[in-house]
């Protein structure tokens, strides 16, 4: 199976400021910076996030096809996987991972995961000719009802 082109992550590289509020922090305004590159060999997305506040975590992420591991055989994480779907790894600075699945496209940027009691969602939405994305992740803790979470703003440096 051909894996589908990584064209659409061009959109995100650059270096980026960021304004984020969380509900938990009533008009807390978080000030950071994003960079985002590409690995050597331009198969990976590495995205790389600071704030300005001890509240929120630092992060890096990786971005790209992980359905196959590097010698064509299923990934260790799930032997299933689709390999036309972008996944992001997520690490941060309090010690948390977790695997999501991504999309992009000229009107949004979207990632999420379903998780029993703990699924999350972030649409962000691409203005201002691509400078701007204005983006909301939420939250679900019953399997039924989200919850309005981080509301995050990018601007491109």
């Amino acid at each position: 199976m051909t894996q589908p082109s990584l064209r659409p992550l061009h959109r995100l590289i650059g270096r980026w400021t960021t304004e984020a509020s969380h509900p938990a922090m009533p008009g807390v305004v978080v000030p950071g910076t994003v960079n985002i590159e590409w690995l050597e060999g331009e198969q990976f997305l590495i995205h790389r996030a600071r704030t300005e506040h001890p509240d929120f975590p630092d992060s890096i992420a990786i971005i790209g096809f992980m359905g196959q591991d590097r010698v064509g055989g299923a990934s260790d994480s799930d032997s299933a996987a689709d390999n036309s779907l972008l996944s992001m790894h997520y690490f941060d600075s309090r010690g948390v991972f977790r695997v999501y699945d991504v999309s992009i496209d000229d009107a949004a940027w979207r990632i999420w995961r379903d998780a029993p009691e703990f699924s999350q969602r972030f649409t962000g939405t691409v203005a201002d000719g691509g400078n701007t994305i204005i983006g909301r992740w939420q939250l679900r803790r019953d399997d039924a009802t989200w919850n309005d979470d981080l509301e995050i703003t990018y601007r491109r440096v």
